[in-house]
C-alpha cells in the first residue's frame, strides 16, 4: 500500500468532513459518502445503522479496498464498529471522534447529555432547517460553519431528517462489545467542552481500552486540524509497524 486508505463514515453526510478532508488527502486515499437518501444517494427501505453499514461495505467493494483505516465520529461510531464487525479482516485501525461506549442519555456517567439531546430532538421536529443551520452549529461550538450548514440543508430531504435523527441517535449498548472484539489499533478523540458528548463518556472509553491512543481537541474532531494530524501519525505508525493490534506499542 503506497498510501493509507481512509474511509470516512458520516453521522449524516460527508459534508461534515469537508474542513479537514483536503488535509487528509495530502497523505491518504480518502473515501466518504452520504447517508442513504441524502444528496445523490438513493433511498434505502429503512434509514438506520444497518443501511449505513451496507453502504460502507459497498464503498469498500466498489473501490476494491481489501484493507483500510475507518474513521467515525459521534453517532457514526455505531456504524464504524458494526462495519468492522462485518469485515474485521479489512480493519487496519479504527479512529473515533467523540469516543464513547454507548449513546446512553440517562443514568450515572451517561456519555450523552440528555437535556441537549432533548432540545435538539424537539428542534428537528419543529424546523429541520433551523436544526441544521443553528442547532448543529451551536452543539458543535461553531465547528460546522455556515457554508457547511447550507450544504447540509441542500442535501437533506425535509421528510428524512426528523425520523433519521431519532433512529441514528438511539442508544446502542453494542458499541463496547463490538470494540472489544476488534483486533486492530484504536485512536480516540475527545472534543473539549462539547455540549452533547460528556467528559465521563470519553474517560470511560479511554479507561476501557487503555492501549488506545487518545487526543483532546478544542474543535469538533471532524473540523480539527490537530485531529487530522493525529490521524496521519496514527495511520503511518500502524503501517510502519510501530503500533500493533489494539494500539499496543511493541516492546523495546
Amino acid at each position: 500500500m503506497d498510501r493509507p486508505r481512509l474511509l470516512l463514515l458520516p453521522e449524516w453526510t460527508e459534508v461534515e468532513w469537508t474542513t479537514i478532508r483536503p488535509r487528509l488527502e495530502e497523505w491518504a486515499d480518502v473515501a466518504s459518502f452520504d447517508v442513504p437518501g441524502v444528496g445523490d444517494e438513493p433511498r434505502a427501505e429503512t434509514i438506520d445503522r444497518d443501511a449505513l453499514v451496507a453502504r460502507g461495505l459497498e464503498e469498500l467493494d466498489r473501490r476494491g479496498w481489501e484493507s483500510c483505516f475507518v474513521a467515525a465520529d459521534g453517532w457514526g461510531i455505531s456504524t464504524g464498529v458494526r462495519l468492522a464487525d462485518k469485515r474485521p479482516q479489512a480493519m487496519l485501525g479504527m479512529i473515533l471522534g467523540h469516543a464513547r461506549l454507548s449513546h446512553r442519555r440517562e443514568g450515572d456517567r451517561a456519555p450523552v447529555n440528555g437535556a441537549v439531546w432533548e432540545a435538539m430532538n424537539e428542534l428537528v421536529h419543529k424546523d429541520h432547517e433551523a436544526f441544521i443551520l443553528h442547532g448543529i452549529t451551536q452543539v458543535t461550538g461553531g465547528s460546522i460553519d455556515e457554508e457547511q450548514a447550507r450544504q447540509m440543508v441542500e442535501r437533506f430531504p425535509s421528510d428524512l431528517i426528523a425520523t433519521g435523527f431519532e433512529l441514528m441517535t438511539s442508544d446502542d449498548d453494542r458499541i463496547e462489545g463490538l470494540l472489544a472484539k476488534l483486533d486492530c489499533p484504536l485512536l480516540f478523540a475527545k472534543h473539549e467542552e462539547c455540549l452533547m458528548a460528556t467528559e465521563e463518556g470519553f474517560d470511560d472509553a479511554a479507561a476501557a481500552f487503555p492501549q488506545a491512543r487518545t487526543i483532546s481537541v478544542r474543535e469538533a474532531p471532524q473540523s480539527s486540524e490537530k485531529f487530522a494530524d493525529a490521524m496521519r501519525e496514527f495511520c503511518e505508525d500502524v503501517l510502519a509497524g510501530k503500533v500493533q493490534a489494539r494500539g499496543r506499542t511493541p516492546d523495546t
